[in-house]
């Protein structure tokens, strides 16, 4: 009796944050590897425009996004940190509702996971598993793709940058740490109902002192107060920058620094 091989074949995966990089990415991609997989991990914790950007691509690529997460909100993993906020060092956030959903949904079979990490990117390294059964690919580093090919992808494609990016540098939750001070000066003009509700999160221990706060300069009001005080001379000049330029001034940590791949 002639014993058949029932291994799997190689799963290709990609994951979108609702970002230019992931979604440029996934363009160039869509059409040389067909059996592509696509996902999004939502931490329930998305803009609206990020949201929009996803159900967008997903009709451009004719594919179903798979929508994946972790099952338990942000709050509940806040509480089990002992509502200590999570940081740059501290990225609780990232791996329990982004890294471990995406490993539980690839669980063992053998997989290539795309990154969207360009060439103009040397310093970073992005996800990289300790789970021997996923490879890590990054074709935008290994065929020169830089930030301006990616916003030149999106552009041609007829898909666009996201809205956000009117006002923000990056995707993720909307009340992530790595935003900039004028980011959360964005939030509160164009969410104002979020901005609000970043701020209850925010905490002061009265046996203390200590303040936990999602930006080190201090609570969202001072941060916004500070970024309005320090800006407000060159908002004239800044408004006349290309996009590109925007872009490049306002990303400290590049965008989508949360992502599966933490672009």
């Amino acid at each position: 009796m002639t014993e058949t091989n029932s291994k799997r074949p190689v799963r290709h995966l990609l994951g979108l944050s609702g970002g230019k990089d992931s979604s440029a990415l996934a363009i160039y991609l869509r059409d040389r590897v067909p059996e592509m997989e696509y996902l999004f991990a939502d931490t329930g914790a998305e803009l609206p425009e990020t949201l929009e950007f996803v159900d967008l691509m997903e009709d451009y690529l004719g594919k179903k996004i798979e929508r994946i997460n972790a099952n338990r909100d942000f709050d509940f993993y806040l509480k089990l940190h002992n509502n200590f906020l999570p940081s740059a060092r501290q990225r609780w956030c990232t791996i329990n509702l982004k890294l471990l959903p995406f490993e539980e949904f690839v669980g063992n079979d053998e997989v290539i996971s795309y990154i969207a990490i360009r060439a103009d990117e040397p310093s970073r390294s992005g996800y990289i598993s300790s789970k021997p059964n996923i490879r890590t690919c990054m074709p935008f580093r290994d065929d020169g793709i830089t930030k301006e090919d990616v916003i030149e992808i999106l552009e041609s494609s007829g898909i666009g940058l996201p809205k956000y990016y009117s006002w923000r540098s990056r995707s993720g939750c909307y009340f992530c740490f790595f935003q900039t001070q004028k980011e959360w000066v964005g939030l509160k003009k164009h969410h104002p109902e979020y901005f609000d509700k970043a701020k209850t999160y925010e905490k002061v221990d009265e046996a203390t002192g200590t303040m936990f706060t999602w930006n080190q300069l201090g609570n969202l009001d001072e941060v916004v107060r500070k970024a309005s005080e320090k800006h407000e001379p060159d908002k004239k000049e800044k408004s006349s920058k290309r996009l590109l330029d925007r872009l490049s001034d306002e990303n400290s940590g590049d965008d989508e620094s949360c992502l599966i791949c933490m672009k």
